[in-house]
Order: structure tokens, then C-alpha cells, then sequence
């Protein structure tokens, strides 16, 4: 299985939060994690930063994010080039899936813990 290097938006250092769940389990299952969140902290060994970071070769781009705060990062996703984004339950925004689509980004509506625990992320 090929690692698959994901960055978390919208990472929480709360451990009642699905973005805190899922860094956590990324991390156990030995995919390399960038976090980004409102507030900074640390997750599992993983630094949450708040603001956004250059990065390459990001193959998936997981979101934790309603629909309005993802406006402000829609440039950046799009630069960030990766090859999925994963709209977690919540933040479903055809508006953001039209960008993707337009820039050959594959949209997945799905929850990533529930991928991870059944092996199919």
C-alpha cells in the first residue's frame, strides 16, 4: 500500500473532533500528515499550523471545514494540485467540487475515518 501524503484542513487539537480522529489515525496507519487549523497545536506528533504552507506532492486534501470557511482556501487547494479532495460529512460544497473538476482534481464525498477503517483510502 502506497502511503498517501494528506493534508488535514481544519485540524483540531480537540480530541472530540473528527479532524483530531482522523490525523490520529493517518498518522497510525503511516500516511504522512500536514495539518492546518484555526488554532495551532499538535496532534498525534503532527504540528498544526494556521496558516496555509507551501506544499508539494499532496495526494489527498481531506476537509473539516464548513462550506464558507473553504472559501478561503480555494486558491489555495488548487495550487496545492492534489489528487483528491475528500468533503467529509458537513462540508459538502458543489461550488468547490465545480473548481476541482475544472482543475482535473478528483471529489470525494466520503468519510475519511470511515475509509481508513475499512482499508479503502
Amino acid at each position: 500500500m502506497k502511503n498517501k501524503k494528506t493534508l488535514v484542513l481544519g485540524a483540531s487539537a480537540k480530541q472530540d473532533r473528527y479532524a483530531y480522529k482522523a490525523i490520529t489515525m493517518l498518522v497510525e496507519k503511516g500516511h504522512p500528515v500536514l495539518a492546518i487549523g484555526q488554532n495551532a497545536g499538535e496532534v498525534a506528533g503532527i504540528k498544526i499550523h494556521t496558516k496555509a504552507i507551501p506544499l508539494k506532492n499532496i495526494d489527498t486534501v481531506t476537509l473539516y471545514l464548513n462550506p464558507t470557511r473553504q472559501r478561503d482556501y480555494y486558491n489555495y487547494i488548487v495550487e496545492v494540485k492534489p489528487k483528491r479532495v475528500i468533503f467529509n460529512p458537513g462540508t459538502e460544497n458543489p461550488e468547490l467540487y465545480q473548481l476541482l473538476e475544472l482543475n482535473n482534481i478528483k471529489v470525494e464525498v466520503a468519510c475519511t475515518l470511515v475509509l481508513l477503517t475499512t482499508n479503502q483510502y
